[in-house]
């Protein structure tokens, strides 16, 4: 793993950059579910979008090992 990735000279820690991925695709999954009405099964809806965002973020990094 890349702990550290050069954008235009600039040193960004990777994971910040897989932080703002996996915000990313947690909005989408959440407008998702909201549109097809998952949350109605959902106890607290907050804490529910808390865990997708860290399965998410473990799944970006562990797809990111992947990466060239």
């Amino acid at each position: 793993m890349r702990y550290e990735l050069d954008i235009y000279g600039v040193l960004v820690p990777a994971l910040l950059l897989w932080l703002i991925v996996a915000y990313a695709l947690s909005a989408v999954v959440s407008r998702v579910m909201q549109r097809f009405g998952f949350y109605r099964l959902v106890w607290h809806r907050a804490l529910f979008n808390f865990a997708l965002y860290v399965c998410l973020l473990g799944v970006v990094v562990y797809l990111s090992e992947f990466l060239p």
